[in-house]
């Protein structure tokens, strides 16, 4: 009786194909698996390690600053600020009680990433701290030591101080807004008002909306009410934490 050898072959030729397609699954897991692992390391490094490093960076930046050379300007001047800006070093100090008792930031010539990475930025072309105009700011809401992560919480009456090397500039919070990421209109010298010529010093911030995306931006907004000589020193209730 003869027998049939023609199913061994196939035989072969099935399990050659398992195999490669085992070997093809398990590549693909191997690659999937990697390629979540770089995705999570990435967010770490993003949401937790860049503040981490911004943090270090601002608090160094904050103290080189504390510990300059007061400035003195010309009585009945408005602004404290110079048109000199030295590279990599902060113009001015910002401090909000209404973000903690202790926050302060360093704030920076210019509004693009890397100035923001290492602290607040004011826009180019405002007005400088405490002149008539608009003093613009930007801040990351999240990561790179996210100083404006708490700006919705901002309300009306509340202190926003901008310290200068020659005076301490106190504004208080007159409202907020939500805008669109090209609404330009919210830093100019009057805000919203085009072409609008500015009688007193205000103040606005800026930061993406809602967290963790970069949808719209949140504005605050503020008018200056009180200038302190920084020789003479900031009243301590100024900095008092507001009422929650």
């Amino acid at each position: 009786m003869s027998q049939d050898t023609t199913s061994a072959p196939r035989r072969v030729a099935t399990h050659r194909k398992i195999g490669l397609g085992t070997h093809l699954i398990g590549l693909l897991s191997e690659l999937l698996i990697s390629a979540g692992i770089f995705v999570l390391l990435f967010v770490v490094w993003q949401l937790f390690w860049t503040d981490v490093v911004a943090g270090a960076e601002m608090r160094d930046e904050v103290a080189r600053f504390e510990s300059s050379t007061v400035t003195t300007i010309t009585p009945g001047t408005t602004t404290a600020t110079t048109s000199d800006v030295v590279p990599d070093q902060a113009v001015a100090l910002v401090r909000i009680p209404r973000f903690g008792r202790d926050f302060v930031a360093p704030v920076y010539e210019g509004t693009g990433l890397p100035v923001l990475s290492k602290g607040v930025g004011h826009y180019v072309g405002t007005a400088q701290p405490g002149a008539i105009g608009n003093f613009a700011m930007a801040g990351h809401r999240t990561t790179y030591g996210k100083p404006f992560n708490r700006i919705a919480e901002l309300a009306v009456g509340d202190v926003i101080v901008v310290e200068t090397k020659a005076s301490y500039f106190v504004y208080r919070v007159t409202g907020s807004d939500i805008v669109d990421p090209d609404h330009s209109e919210v830093v100019l010298p009057v805000p919203e008002k085009v072409g609008m010529v500015a009688t007193k010093a205000v103040l606005t911030m800026t930061s993406c909306h809602p967290e963790f995306s970069a949808r719209q931006r949140y504005v605050a907004y503020g008018e200056l009410a009180a200038t302190y000589s920084r020789a003479e020193g900031l009243p301590a209730t100024v900095l008092a934490p507001p009422a929650k």
